[in-house]
């Protein structure tokens, strides 16, 4: 027999309490002299004998319950295995850790993965008995704990199981093993199990890594872990992605939207129907004929707009597996027009080369919804500046410090800024003045000028590898034989910081062209050529246009543009202090959520840290306030729903110690396999107890009698006359 706590113990030593106080009691009888007494000595004699009997039985009685109790406290285990004679029960402390990743949501025309992992977790529920502690932890992106060692109740547990779903979050399988490690630390319990309850995704779980492996191997060591899996068929397919290609997001144009459905599954699918919605009304919808299998097809969605204001815009599928991949979503900021101010430190070349840019349109005409209007350097038109949607600043040598203050302010409240290099720019001031780090105008440190032709005086061509970003996706779909037409002779060298992007760079080296950095709610692009001919050909082909249209595109629709992934935060800014104290967030669901406006880097913001629900967000300044739409989509790393089969899943966890109990009947086995040990301290407080009862009722035997006894009158003695 060993004990869970040995040093309470220590509480056994109580048992010299009834014994010094039976001692005491003894030894405080008073003697007193009395002739009388002598008649009674025969009497009393007979009967302390059955008092000091009964004394000691009552002695012996309260020690074993003292005796008892300490040994109860203690948590006295035997195991199975070693013979022992000592009753006791096979209980546990149990951690059940439920897989709530969307892709549980999966199902074969019934029930999902998640209802069955409840099914299993009803199964382990069996094996729990009534006081056992008991954890329960959702895992996702973020893991949830439902209960934290609580003593088990077999109705509690299933009320609380009842509104447990699968979430739109992707698993995070390398924090498990600290979750549970900490649920189980939390535990006094004379055996500890913990039970993972997964669909064993193959992108999760078939190459695990060595700090993975690591971290489950020590798990095994602090209890039994048992992994339960629920699997299912790899068939799913996902909107992966809804992109603007081309068009202006201005009141009466046509938008071009690129929605991507990837098939996840290992069997063809045809016929696959794409619907566009924009602010819940079906515009558009075209159909795949057929889509691969692991392979991605696009259809192109033309959204026209005919007002102004923030539009949200879906893209869907439908008669899928899995529906929660099925929708794609994006906020498009629509204008009445789109205001440009040029900042012209050039001759002028570069401003009309721009402004043509702009305006240019396909037919050979002007765009109309464009308001394009350029300064020459040294002006600097302030008020204007302040209502403009994005500034170009092309070929200006310097700026004030106040002014550079004013573009940050600028950015930081939403608009754009476009910054082209040239022959005049004064280096060391504009490093001066941009400054560094996070909160820096430009988003790299300048160089000296660097002469990129060739000795026939033939620049270098543009990357035509290039991120998937919005901006390059116009250049993308360009044949690379047009694209290598854009020649650069001559370029600035940059060091570019850290939170800085590059989205153009030279053929043939990671030197950049293109760069952009968020600041506040707008974004900088920087070019490392200028607008004007005497630095590349740009101009004289269709790359310019096409790249400084949806440059501007991209810039004027703001923060709320960008969709966010689920688990992200989304912040509210402010360029200056909101008079509210409380900014309002809508969830998708209809809940509103109250954030505080704190500042942050000489600016105010309301940040929501996680966002839970795949969705449109409402962003408010104020509950009264008009709100602005952000859009909130679902992390499709986790749509790949192709599982491990049973040996699979035991080859990538050999070596960790985890049991995978593939059925019910493994599962229960396994159980009952692994609980050797048996706990006795409930036996111990029943065989207390009942000591501590037995001496009562006796001790109240004995008094009741003793009082009902009445006293024998002792020989008495006839009258003496004396004479």
């Amino acid at each position: 027999m060993s004990f869970m706590h040995p040093l309470l113990l220590l509480a056994s030593l109580g048992v010299a309490l009834p014994i010094i106080a039976h001692l005491i009691n003894r030894h405080r009888v008073e003697h007193t002299d009395w002739a009388a007494m002598q008649f009674l000595n025969r009497s009393v004699r007979v009967r302390s004998r059955q008092l000091r009997l009964r004394d000691i039985l009552l002695l012996i009685l309260r020690c074993l319950a003292i005796l008892c109790l300490a040994f109860a406290i203690a948590r006295p285990f035997t195991d199975k295995t070693d013979g022992s004679w000592l009753p006791g029960e096979n209980r546990a402390g149990v951690v059940i850790a439920v897989d709530a990743s969307y892709s549980m949501a999966h199902g074969n025309g019934g029930a999902s993965r998640f209802d069955r992992a409840m099914e299993q977790v009803g199964v382990i529920s069996d094996h729990i008995q009534p006081g056992d502690p008991v954890s329960l932890v959702l895992l996702g992106s973020e893991h949830r704990v439902i209960l934290r060692n609580v003593a088990f109740n077999q109705q509690s547990f299933a009320e609380a199981m009842k509104p447990l779903t699968a979430t739109p979050e992707s698993l995070d399988i390398d924090s498990v093993p600290k979750q549970l490690q900490g649920l189980v630390e939390d535990m006094d319990a004379l055996q500890k199990e913990i039970f993972i309850l997964t669909d064993a995704q193959a992108q999760n779980w078939e190459k695990i890594s060595t700090q993975l492996r690591d971290s489950l191997k020590g798990l095994g060591e602090q209890a039994s872990v048992f992994m339960v899996p629920v699997t299912g068929g790899d068939e799913n397919l996902a909107v992966t992605g809804l992109d603007l290609v081309s068009g202006e997001l201005l009141r009466g144009s046509v938008a071009r939207y690129r929605a991507t459905i990837k098939n996840y599954g290992s069997n063809p699918t045809s016929s696959v129907d794409v619907k566009c919605r924009i602010d819940g009304v079906q515009i558009d919808r075209k159909t795949i004929p057929v889509i691969a299998p692991s392979a991605s097809e696009t259809v192109s969605l033309f959204v026209p707009f005919y007002n102004a204001g923030s539009k949200r815009i879906t893209a869907e599928i439908e008669g899928d597996s899995l529906s929660t991949d099925n929708v794609r979503r994006v906020v498009a900021v629509v204008r009445d027009k789109v205001s440009v101010l040029c900042l012209d430190g050039s001759s002028g070349d570069a401003g009309r080369l721009i402004r043509a840019a702009l305006m240019a349109r396909a037919d050979g005409s002007e765009d109309e919804n464009y308001v394009v209007r350029t300064v020459r350097w040294p002006s600097f038109p302030s008020r204007e500046m302040d209502q403009a949607d994005v500034v170009i600043l092309t070929d200006v040598p310097e700026i004030t410090k106040e002014q550079a203050e004013q573009l940050k302010r600028l950015v930081r409240r939403g608009s754009g800024l476009v910054w082209f290099a040239g022959d005049q720019i004064k280096i060391d001031t504009w490093n001066k003045l941009s400054g560094s780090g996070p909160d820096s105008l430009l988003p790299a440190v300048l160089g000296l000028p660097i002469d990129t032709s060739d000795s026939l005086g033939v620049g270098k061509p543009l990357d035509p590898s290039m991120p998937d970003h919005a901006v390059c996706l116009p250049l993308q779909s360009l044949p690379e034989d047009l694209l290598s037409e854009t020649r650069l002779l001559k370029r600035l060298a940059v060091e570019p910081a850290n939170s800085s992007f590059s989205l153009l760079n030279l053929a043939g080296s990671h030197s950049p062209v293109l760069l952009e950095h968020s600041l506040g709610r707008g974004h900088v692009f920087m070019f490392t050529t200028s607008a004007q001919a005497s630095w590349n050909n740009m101009a004289l082909t269709p790359v310019f246009p096409m790249l400084l249209q949806q440059i501007v595109t991209y810039l004027a629709g703001r923060e709320f543009e960008q969709p966010r992934i689920v688990g992200d935060p989304l912040s509210l800014t402010y360029v200056d202090q909101p008079d509210a104290t409380d900014a309002v967030f809508d969830t998708p669901s209809d809940q509103t959520i109250t954030v505080p406006v704190r500042e942050h880097r000489s600016q105010y913001a309301a940040l929501l840290e996680k966002s839970r629900e795949a969705g449109f967000y409402i962003a408010r300044v104020s509950v009264q306030a008009p709100g602005l739409p952000i859009a909130v989509n679902v992390d499709t790393r986790e749509s790949d729903v192709t599982c491990l089969s049973e040996a699979e899943l035991e080859e990538s966890l050999n070596g960790t110690g985890i049991t995978v109990s593939g059925t019910e009947a493994d599962l229960a086995s396994n159980i009952e396999a692994a609980r050797t040990g048996k706990s006795s301290w409930r036996y111990f407080i029943i065989l207390g107890l009942g000591f501590l009862i037995v001496e009562s009722l006796l001790a109240d035997r004995i008094l009741r009698r003793s009082r009902s006894t009445p006293a024998k009158a002792g020989p008495t003695s006839q009258p003496v006359e004396v004479a």
